[in-house]
């Protein structure tokens, strides 16, 4: 594996050569109950939108919090004031602060109705769209359902019926979450994560070398793909 060099700022944005070049990729870790994975692909988007760079993106799978039940008892902020050992007062707090953050780049999370959940196959349900070339739209969708929305994105049956309304063939889903045809990529995820030494999503391994470690601002995401678009064309 390559090692990563982690920026989190950017100074001066470098000069794009003008040479025409392949997209970048970019792998990013990401769970799908994670408030600032879904904040940080919003500021990324904005990033690379303003870079005007194309990106060829891959979602890959991070468990937060593989112990959670899939019918947690409670509410996310019941759920976070036990994990973290904080007042219940302190919970709300942190949830308040999240949702401003996430309103600023507008995205309405909605955590009176979050259902608190294991998310392990809805990582699942996002490789089985991947190997229909649709991994992209089933990751908004996902976390629309879950932030938003308030579905339940941990059992079989939701996540069949949003993939359905997408779309897929609804016999051709269930077989493939029921018999967890997928799995095994996602711990192969999990794996490429830990190897990475990825601890925290989300996670921005942008061209095989850059690191990006958390929901930064648009203008980061820009410096490092300007970075990068101008390292290739020194080539």
């Amino acid at each position: 594996m390559p090692r990563l060099a982690l920026h989190r700022e950017y100074g001066r944005t470098a000069r794009v050569g003008s040479r025409v070049s392949e997209p970048i990729k970019v792998d990013i870790w990401s769970d799908v109950q994670c408030p600032w994975c879904y904040i940080g692909k919003r500021k990324f988007e904005a990033g690379a939108a303003a870079a005007g760079i194309p990106v060829e993106v891959e979602y890959h799978s991070f468990e937060l919090s593989p112990d959670t039940p899939v019918d947690f008892e409670g509410s996310p902020m019941d759920y976070l004031s036990q994990r973290k050992g904080i007042s219940p007062v302190q919970a709300e707090q942190m949830l308040a602060r999240v949702t401003s953050i996430a309103a600023d780049v507008g995205l309405d999370y909605d955590y009176d109705h979050v259902h608190q959940t294991n998310t392990v196959i809805s990582h699942e349900l996002l490789h089985f769209a991947k190997s229909k070339g649709r991994q992209l739209e089933m990751k908004e969708r996902l976390l629309e359902a879950y932030f938003i929305k308030g579905e339940h994105v941990g059992r079989i049956p939701e996540l069949v019926d949003i993939a359905v309304e997408l779309g897929f063939d609804r016999d051709e889903v269930t077989e493939a979450l029921e018999s967890h045809r997928y799995l095994s990529d996602v711990k192969a995820d999990m794996a490429q994560a830990r190897e990475y030494g990825i601890n925290g999503v989300p996670f921005f391994v942008i061209d095989g070398k850059y690191g990006v470690s958390g929901a930064q601002e648009a203008q980061t995401f820009a410096n490092v793909l300007t970075q990068v678009r101008t390292e290739r064309d020194a080539v």
